[in-house]
C-alpha cells in the first residue's frame, strides 16, 4: 500500500515532535521531562531507518527530513538541558528567571547553544560526505542527545552525587562534545547487521558495558556507556594512527 511508503516519514516527524517539545520544557524549567523526550526522540530515530529499510522506502525528502529533525532533538534540545543546567547549577533553583542573573552568568547560560551549532555542522558534513557510509567520522548527534539527557537526568534526580560539578565543567564537556562533532575521529556504528560475535566484537563489547552500568548507574549509565564509548574510540584512533 502507498501509504505505507510515508511510515519512516511519520516516525521521524514524531522524533521532531519530541525534540521541540524537549526545548520548550527545558527552557521552562523541567529537565527530567526534555531528558524523556529525547530518549522518546531517540527511539524514534532509530525505528524511522529500520522502517525504511524494511519497507524500501527511501527519499530524498526523509533524509532531509531527519537531519533536521535530528538538528532539534540532538542538537538544539541538549543545548537547551546544559543551559537549564547551568542555570541550576548558578542558582541552586532551575527555575531561577534569566533576567535576575547578573551579565556574566546570563552569558555563560547563553554559551551551550554552541553546541547547536556544531551539530548543525555536523549534519551538514555527514550529508555530503561520502566516507561515512558503514562508520561515522565524529561523533554523531544522536549519541550526544542521549549522553546529555542521561547526564542531565542524572544530576538532577541524585543531586548528591554531583557536588564536584560546576557552571564550568559543563562549559567544558560542551566544548568536547562540539569538537567530537566536527572530529576526524572514527566512530563505529552501534548497529548490529547480524549477531555473530566475530563480525561485531566492539558492539558486543559496548552491549555489556551498557548492560553492566545500566544495573549500576540506572539511566545514568547510558551516559556512562556513551563516555565509554567515545574514550574506546578515541584510544583506538589514537594507537592506530
Amino acid at each position: 500500500m502507498q501509504i505505507l511508503k510515508h511510515i519512516p516519514n511519520f516516525l521521524t516527524s514524531l522524533n521532531l515532535t519530541c525534540g521541540s517539545l524537549a526545548v520548550f520544557f527545558a527552557l521552562n524549567s523541567h529537565i527530567e521531562w526534555s531528558a524523556w523526550l529525547i530518549f522518546a526522540g531517540a527511539l524514534f530515530d532509530f525505528s524511522d531507518g529500520f522502517a525504511a529499510r524494511a519497507l524500501k522506502a527511501y527519499s530524498d525528502m526523509g533524509k532531509e527530513l531527519d537531519s533536521l529533525a535530528d538538528l532539534i532533538s540532538f542538537g538544539m534540545a541538549p543545548a537547551a538541558i546544559f543551559s537549564a543546567l547551568i542555570k541550576y547549577l548558578i542558582t541552586g533553583d532551575v527555575a531561577f528567571e534569566f533576567d535576575s542573573l547578573p551579565v556574566d552568568a546570563k552569558v555563560i547560560v547563553l554559551l551551550p547553544f554552541m553546541l547547536a551549532v556544531f551539530s548543525g555542522l555536523r549534519l551538514a558534513k555527514f550529508n555530503i560526505d561520502t566516507r561515512q557510509t558503514e562508520n561515522f567520522l565524529g561523533l554523531t548527534t544522536t549519541a550526544t542527545g542521549i549522553f546529555t539527557a542521561s547526564f542531565a537526568y542524572m544530576v538532577i534526580s541524585k543531586p548528591e552525587l554531583f557536588g564536584w560539578l560546576n557552571e564550568f565543567i559543563i562549559i567544558l564537556m560542551v566544548v568536547f562534545f562540539s569538537i567530537m562533532l566536527v572530529s576526524e575521529v572514527p566512530m563505529f556504528s552501534l548497529k548490529f547487521k547480524n549477531f555473530r560475535l566475530n563480525e561485531n566484537p566492539e558492539r558486543f563489547l559496548i552491549l555489556a558495558v551498557a548492560l553492566v552500568s545500566t544495573i549500576w548507574l540506572g539511566v545514568g549509565g547510558i551516559a556512562a556507556t556513551i563516555l565509554f564509548y567515545i574514550l574506546y574510540a578515541i584510544l583506538k584512533w589514537m594507537v592506530v594512527k
